[in-house]
């Protein structure tokens, strides 16, 4: 059975669409949730979203058994969240930081990423084509293990 990719989004993110459209654009979460599974090739998704951290750490928690990858756009818990930074920390697979803006382009107090720390690469900047994107190096970085778990059997 092929293990899922994880794909948590933090808080107020379920507003896309609606919320800032001159930075987040106009496409809603669920469109974003379409984008995604159409790039996932049938490679199997969790898709959630969460306005509390404590949420969001549960999930990661459930991804420790059955995740092959894990993609969190942590929204303000990027800046806030050493809990978050610490839960992932844990997580056995690759892990893609994503954002839809460019962080380091806005206000000084986003230019700090505690998720940055534990990731294994940072998506940010290309709007919500980076999810699409992100799911695809998601899938090379998890296929990349599966070449080097079997080379060394």
């Amino acid at each position: 059975m092929t293990r899922p990719i994880h794909i948590l989004n933090g808080p107020s993110l379920n507003r896309l669409g609606t919320r800032e459209p001159h930075l987040y654009g106009t496409t809603t979460l669920a469109e974003v949730e379409a984008m995604c599974r159409e790039a996932s090739e049938g490679h199997p998704l969790t898709f959630r979203q969460a306005n509390a951290e404590g949420d969001l750490i549960g999930w990661v928690h459930e991804a420790l058994d059955d995740g092959a990858g894990m993609i969190i756009n942590p929204a303000a818990c990027t800046f806030t969240s050493i809990a978050l930074a610490d839960a992932l920390a844990l997580f056995p697979g690759p892990i893609i930081e994503l954002h839809i803006t460019n962080l380091h382009r806005r206000e000084a107090l986003r230019h700090h990423s505690h998720i940055a720390k534990v990731a294994t690469a940072v998506v940010a900047g290309l709007g919500v084509a980076g999810y699409p994107f992100a799911v695809r190096a998601m899938r090379e970085l998890i296929a990349e293990a599966h070449r080097g778990a079997t080379a060394m059997r």
